[in-house]
């Protein structure tokens, strides 16, 4: 719901406002967003390390694996382009614990899986879960700061986590496999969500808009000015994208026919997308001038970082013999970076704008791709120096990619027509999500025969999407 969609004749003394959060009740909550959201992004990275022990457990076919990474991202992209409308209909605070909830206890069943399809299932149970938590968290820390340096302030907690999440997650991921096997990395959920669920508990903070439309006045009831959910899109949404997913992890195994059948499928889903979202009052796409470049870049930049991350820990296991512990701690070159890198690419992006740590992280991730790409081919991890090779190849990464992301980031949001910057963000999240399962896809069609080329494949993909913001910069810089 949009601020001008709430009803303004109930007369304010007639909404029970509820008091100001103080200081500590404020940080006690910001506290419990920020750990879900901790949560939801560590299930991303934590399965890698799991991947070879998973394989030993359930035997999958390498498809039957990158379903069980993807289904999380698509259902997580997918559902991000709604969330946020959730959140604004039915309340932030709530739309979250649900979303926390449903978290926890998914992650659970996930745990107690029996079958390959039953766990492929349950992850895209946790996908929708976790796009219900993200947009909400957002908004829950506008209704907890409404002063906007305080809000910034929060904001800057709140991604923070992000690249703790992201640090942390192979390190925690390699300690919980040898503990416990793969199934461990998922009941460490149902803790983490019990505790978000009790620090964010309690009366809600203060009024906020989306509760003042839903209240009545003194006077009478009054109607709700709703905007309709858009749901022909959703589902078209849904179907694009795992049909996409579907039709390249299947082209990837040599099935062709149910390839091309799955790609058909896509286009149809696309064009009811379009269509669909066209003729609705509560549309899902953003468009603008120039934006689709840095949407196409951010589906690149997550490609790549979920390519490697499905690709190294297997290559790993087959080159060396790490242990899963070992194998986390090797991508903490890769990982550190975004928990560090992002104060840096705040301040280059103020005092110079988005487009040089952009091109400059683009760059990395093109050097990083080909550096891997060399240090595991052949079995080069059992060469003098391959190991030292990966190593470097997975800090440019991990630097590339912390580089490029708050960069654009910063960039959808300018180039975002006016009144639509939170659309955008949605769209930009979803678009990412929708590029990680697609470097999957890719990366793993490779993996058994050839992991050098799938990787080869991400770096090429990193240059072209640089030569593409090459242009974009100069004919904006032609256009101002």
């Amino acid at each position: 719901m949009r601020l001008d969609d709430v009803p303004t004749s109930a007369p304010a003394s007639a909404l029970p406002a509820h008091p100001a959060p103080t200081a500590a009740g404020a940080a006690r909550r910001l506290v419990g967003v920020a750990l879900g959201y901790f949560m939801v992004l560590l299930d991303m990275t934590v399965l890698a390390v799991a991947e070879p022990d998973l394989a030993r457990s359930l035997h999958p076919s390498t498809a039957g694996l990158q379903w069980v990474v993807t289904a999380y991202t698509v259902t997580f992209a997918a559902a991000l382009l709604s969330a946020g409308a959730a959140a604004d209909r039915f309340g932030a605070r709530r739309v979250f614990t649900v979303g926390v909830v449903a978290f926890g206890l998914g992650s659970l069943a996930c745990a107690a899986a029996p079958s390959l399809a039953a766990l492929v299932t349950l992850r895209a149970v946790l996908g929708v879960a976790a796009a219900v938590c993200v947009p909400a968290s957002m908004a829950m820390i506008a209704d907890l700061y409404p002063d906007p340096a305080r809000r910034a302030r929060a904001v800057s907690v709140w991604a923070a986590v992000s690249g703790a999440a992201v640090a942390a997650g192979p390190v925690v991921g390699g300690f919980l496999v040898a503990a416990g096997g793969w199934r461990a990395v998922f009941l460490v959920n149902a803790p983490l969500a019990a505790l978000t669920c009790a620090l964010v508990g309690g009366r809600p903070a203060r009024r906020s808009p989306h509760d003042a439309g839903r209240r009545e006045p003194a006077a009478g009831p009054q109607p709700r000015v709703r905007r309709p959910a858009a749901w022909g899109a959703q589902l078209a949404a849904v179907a694009a994208l795992a049909l996409g997913t579907d039709a390249v992890i299947a082209s990837g195994a040599g099935e062709v026919v149910h390839g091309a059948c799955s790609l058909a499928g896509t286009g149809v889903a696309v064009l009811a997308l379009v269509r669909l979202d066209a003729r609705s009052d509560a549309p899902l796409l953003v468009r603008g001038p120039g934006l689709a470049p840095a949407l196409v870049s951010g589906a690149v930049v997550n490609a790549t970082l979920a390519g490697v991350l499905f690709v190294v820990p297997l290559v790993l296991t087959r080159q060396t013999t790490l242990t899963p512990l070992e194998t986390g701690l090797a991508f903490l070159p890769m990982t550190v970076p975004f928990a560090v890198n992002p104060l840096l690419t705040g301040r280059l992006v103020v005092r110079h704008g988005p487009w040089p740590p952009l091109l400059l992280g683009m760059g990395l991730l093109v050097a990083g791709g080909l550096a891997l790409a060399a240090a595991v081919q052949d079995e080069g991890l059992d060469r003098s120096g391959g190991f030292a090779v990966l190593l470097g190849a997975l800090g440019a990464l991990g630097f590339g990619t912390s580089f490029a992301l708050p960069s654009l980031v910063a960039l959808v949001i300018g180039l975002a027509p006016p009144g639509a910057a939170g659309r955008a963000s949605g769209l930009f999240s979803a678009t990412r999500q929708l590029g990680a399962s697609v470097g999957v896809a890719l990366a793993g069609a490779f993996v058994v025969d050839a992991p050098a080329r799938g990787l080869v494949l991400l770096a090429a993909l990193c240059a072209a999407t640089l030569a593409v913001l090459v242009t974009a910069r100069r004919r904006g810089a032609r256009r101002s």
